[in-house]
């Protein structure tokens, strides 16, 4: 039986030529700390929690419902600090024990933030 432990990264797929534009939203936009290295396929990583996020380059590309899902400590400040970039938020179903909110980076990749309540 595999024995999971956590989740220890997410891979999100950009246009071929937006890694200096992914970089400024997920550093700047974000916040998120890049770890520097050469990564593989001329990826560039971030540190969010505990976790890490992994951006690369892709032809194509899709319109989707998948997403990463990151628990954040104050929900609703995460979401004034988005509106006060002009992202657009989204709402979804209803979940018992949580509240959550969904956005798009610039790549059309949805990104969930959730909140479990006490």
């Amino acid at each position: 039986m595999i024995q999971f432990k956590r989740l220890d990264h997410v891979l999100l797929c950009i246009p071929e030529g937006a890694t200096a534009r992914a970089r400024q939203f997920y550093g700047q936009v974000l916040g998120l700390v890049e770890i520097p290295g050469n990564h593989p396929a001329g990826a560039i990583w971030f540190q969010v929690a505990d976790i890490q996020l992994h951006l690369r380059e892709e032809a194509g590309g899709n319109y989707s419902k998948r997403h990463p899902a990151f628990e954040v400590a104050n929900l609703d400040e995460s979401r004034e600090a988005l509106n006060a970039q002009g992202i657009d938020i989204e709402y979804s179903s209803e979940i018992d024990g949580r509240q959550r909110f969904f956005f798009r980076d610039p790549f059309d990749n949805r990104i969930e933030l959730l909140q479990f309540l006490a």
